[in-house]
């Protein structure tokens, strides 16, 4: 567990003084005030500050870990879509200092203590090349918090998902140890059939897992498969 992170740290923040409410500015939007309304509100992202982590979304991987334990020994990580950083620190700060720790992106990522960041699409033909060409050995994890830009149509923006999570477990079943993990963004309603299909087959056991820190009105839920079998 992240250090200074707990629930009842979490139910304090809450409860911490009166709701902010934000005046809507000439020149900002109706929607604009709302985040940021929402922003100043939210008790992870109040804690987040306080622990130094990027977002909010560091917590996601905290309370999946609190539950399932996965990052438990591991060594060798790669973090695919690891911008803003959240996960990345979660990472350095659970892991031992010898571990290596993979993160890429399409922007450029602000320095993390022990994390080789790289700028780049993993989408590209040759980047898989490259990432299991840095790694010094087989991953023990493999994380994709990898997202498109929404576009509001529901079946649209789950294909696209879809599509960037089959291709981070492509990545997965070749550069992961036996008994590996791996742990992916999807939308609501989960894997399509044909993907759980594939990871029932390349992993012991598959779930499906919204952490609280996901917000309930948010469609994002996360796939965890874990005890790799090998190739």
């Amino acid at each position: 567990m992240a250090k200074g992170w707990n629930r009842q740290s979490q139910t304090k923040s809450r409860a911490r003084g009166a709701k902010v409410r934000v005046k809507t500015a000439r020149g900002r939007k109706p929607s604009s005030t709302r985040w940021l309304q929402r922003q100043l509100n939210d008790p992870y992202v109040a804690e987040a500050n306080r622990l130094g982590y990027r977002s909010r979304a560091a917590f996601k991987l905290v309370e999946l870990n609190d539950r399932y334990q996965f990052l438990k020994g591991v060594k060798r990580a790669v973090d695919l879509g690891c911008a803003p950083g959240g996960w990345l620190q979660v990472l350095a700060r659970v892991m031992p200092e010898e571990s290596q720790i993979i993160g890429i992106d399409l922007q450029e990522v602000e320095h993390v203590d022990g994390v080789d960041l790289w700028v780049m699409d993993f989408l590209d033909e040759n980047a898989e090349e490259r990432l299991m060409a840095a790694l010094d050995g087989p991953a023990d994890i493999v994380l994709s918090d990898m997202a498109n830009s929404a576009t509001g149509h529901r079946q649209t923006d789950q294909i696209r998902t879809m599509a960037l999570c089959e291709a981070a477990l492509d990545f997965a079943i070749k550069v992961l140890a036996p008994g590996g993990t791996f742990v992916a963004k999807v939308l609501q309603g989960g894997s399509d059939g044909v993907l759980m299909e594939r990871m029932q087959k390349h992993f012991k056991t598959v779930k499906h897992a919204k952490p609280p820190a996901s917000r309930a009105d948010s469609k994002e839920w996360f796939v965890l498969a874990q005890g790799f079998k090998g190739t």
